[in-house]
Parts: C-alpha cells; structure tokens; sequence
C-alpha cells in the first residue's frame, strides 16, 4: 500500500510541473493569437506541445493550434485581397495546415468516453467551418501543376479527395455530392505519372476514369504505372481496355503490338492488326504493323500484298517500301539456302532480287539516314544483279565510319 501510494506521489508530482508548462506556453500562446502578431511564434509552441504525448488528447491545444493558423491564412489573404507583396503558395499550404489540424481534432473527438460512448463535441461545426475553405486545396493543386511542383500538387489533391473519407466530413457525402472530385482525381493521377510513381498514379485513377473526357488519358497513365511495376496482367488489360474503347488510339494499339512481337506471340500481334483493321481498313498504322508482323512470320507474298496496299494509300512512309523489299530479299534467300538451288531457280532469285530493287531504292530516298538498314541491302541487290557502277557506290558507302 505504501509503494503504491509513494508511485502515485511521484506519477503526480511529475505531471503537475507538465500542466504548468502546459498552461503557460497556451497562455503565451493565446496572447500572440489575440494581438495577432508573431502568429507563426504561437503555432510553433502549440505544435511543440504536441509531441508531448500527454498533450495529445487534449481538444484545447488543437483548437488553439487551428485559430493561430487560420489568423496566418486572413493575414495573408487580406494582403492578396489588397495587392500587396505575398507567397501565394504560402496561403494555400495553411489552407492545407487547418484541415490536418481539424481532422486530428476529429480523431480525438471521436473516441469513446470511459462508459464507452461517443459524444461528438467539435465535428458538425468544425467541417462546417473547414467546408468553406476545401476549394483552396483544389485550387492549390492545380496552381502547383502550373508551377511543375507535382509533389506538392498531388498533396493537395490528395488532401482533397481524402476528406470524402474523412469521418470529419460523413454528412456532406462528397463522393456523390462533388462533381470536382474526378477532376481532382484526375489531376492526381495526372501529377503521379509525372512523377514517375506508380503508386501516386494508381491511388485515385478508378475515381479519375469516371471522367469521360479524359478517360483515354486516363488509361495511358494506368497503363505505364502499371509498366513501370513490372505487373504485365495488369498493363495488358489496361492496353486492351484501352484498345477496345478507343480503336483509333496509336498508343494502345501500338503498345499492344509492342509486347506481342518482344514476347515472340506474333499470332496474337496478328489477331490484333485484323482486329484494328477491321475497324478502320485503310488506316496507315494498322496495315504497316500487319506488314511487319507477316514479314517476321516469314508470310512473305502476304506482307508484300499488304505494304503494297499501304503504299497505295501513302507512298511517302519509308517502312512500307522496306518492308515489301525484304520480304523479295527474303524470299530469294530462301531459294538459295536450298540444297537442290540450280540454274533454273537462279533466274527466279535474280527476278525477286529486281523486284525488290526499287522498293530498297525508294526506302533509301525516303529515309536517307537508314542507311543500316538500305545498306546492306542494296549492297546484295546490286551484287546479285551485278551493277558494278551502284555496288561500288554501296561497298564505299558501307566501308566509311
């Protein structure tokens, strides 16, 4: 009994010294609040008093710490209001202070008496109070997006949507009630992808893709996060969504086929180019994939077919005519490599070899800076075709650095 008595004295006369400092730095701090200078002096003491955690629970110290920052945003905003010299960004991050401060009010606010009930004391009037300022956080992220600061446009956003939910907020239902939440989520998803974050690009991108507008974007933005995870289930049913919905996007077609010819899948690579096709039978980039996937198919009269329909339609795409041209090269190296090559089917090479000639010609007019490609191709036409004059040509061409 007489331990139990002298612990007690010693837990009390440890905390009784607390409480006085307690009470004099809120005092103090009050006093910078009512005169309303040296605010931020007011914030810190509070703030300090709150890594205490026998100040924690105490609702006093919160609605304090509240008011000496809610004074910080009127001084500002009265010196914004009368064109006076002031850190925009500032007003919008005491903005963003008060909702922190108000939400870890409301957790305390929230707890459970000792018989066990919850007597809500601050939350109607405190969301009400924070309500009228919660477009500040939007407009906080979208003015940090102009300024290229994306983490700090994400926090706002965040801050944002979160407060949906935020038991703080309960009765103003936001997810129904604010049409500004998918833009914000949007936004969110916008400045997680800048920042080359998976994670911050995915946490609200099922919020964002209920904006129609911007849904094709949106799904890009899922797609290279999902990417940059390396989650490949994820990122081919975000390009196939994406695919399905927006046939003419080059980028989910082009991703898709991407994938397809790495991973060596060229019949779901075909399927794919049919597919597009059949949606849009003449558009340039679904044909000159089809091309290419028929010529790695080694499918070579059909490539020929499909990049001659391609050039029919643009005779200025350069793949088009490399594509045809070696699809005749690969077809005369495949008569050579036979074992029973003769005499008779050497006319033939020589007759694929000329008609693969000005399909590599053209390509090398259009795309004078491939010559990687046209080089060496020529150089076998026109040794096969023995023209002296172009081979010379080609054989110096190839042997310069």
């Amino acid at each position: 009994m007489i331990r139990k008595l002298i612990t007690i004295t010693l837990l009390l006369l440890t905390i009784v010294p607390c409480l006085r400092g307690q009470r004099k730095e809120m005092s103090q701090a009050r006093s910078y609040i009512k005169s309303g200078k040296d605010l931020d002096k007011a914030e810190k003491l509070l703030m300090d008093l709150l890594k205490d955690s026998l100040n924690k629970k105490n609702p006093k110290i919160y609605l304090l710490l509240y008011q000496s920052v809610q004074k910080q945003y009127e001084a500002g905003n009265e010196k914004l209001y009368l064109k006076q010299q002031y850190d925009t960004a500032s007003l919008f991050s005491l903005t963003k202070k008060m909702f922190k401060i108000y939400e870890s009010l409301d957790s305390i606010d929230a707890m459970p008496d000792k018989n066990g009930k919850i007597k809500l004391e601050y939350r109607k009037k405190n969301a009400a109070e924070l309500n009228r300022y919660r477009p500040n956080l939007f407009f906080g992220g979208t003015y940090n997006i102009h300024k290229n600061n994306y983490n700090e446009a994400f926090s706002f956003f965040d801050t944002y949507i979160d407060c949906a939910n935020q038991p703080l907020f309960t009765y103003y239902n936001f997810w129904t009630t604010d049409k500004k939440i998918i833009e914000a989520a949007y936004w969110a998803t916008y400045c997680g992808f800048k920042l080359k974050d998976p994670n911050l690009a995915l946490k609200y991108s099922d919020v964002a893709l209920k904006d129609s507008a911007k849904q094709k974007t949106t799904l890009i933005y899922i797609a290279e996060a999902f990417s940059m995870l390396n989650d490949e289930a994820n990122y081919l049913k975000t390009l196939n969504t994406g695919f399905r919905q927006f046939r003419n996007s080059p980028y989910f077609f082009s991703h898709l086929m991407d994938f397809f010819t790495a991973n060596n899948k060229l019949d779901n690579a075909l399927a794919l180019a049919d597919s597009a096709l059949a949606a849009d039978k003449d558009n340039p980039l679904f044909l000159f994939a089809k091309s290419s996937v028929l010529l790695n198919m080694e499918r070579f009269d059909e490539c020929i077919l499909v990049s001659d329909s391609l050039i029919s339609i643009n005779d200025s795409l350069p793949e088009a005519y490399y594509n045809a041209g070696t699809a005749y090269l690969n077809k005369a190296r495949a008569i050579e490599k036979a074992k029973d090559y003769n005499k008779k089917k050497r006319s033939t090479t020589l007759l694929l070899y000329e008609k693969a000639l000005p399909y590599i010609e053209k390509y090398r007019k259009l795309s004078p800076d491939g010559r990687k490609k046209w080089g060496p191709a020529l150089y076998r036409i026109y040794l096969k075709l023995n023209k002296g004059q172009q081979f010379e040509e080609i054989d110096k061409l190839l042997k310069e650095r």
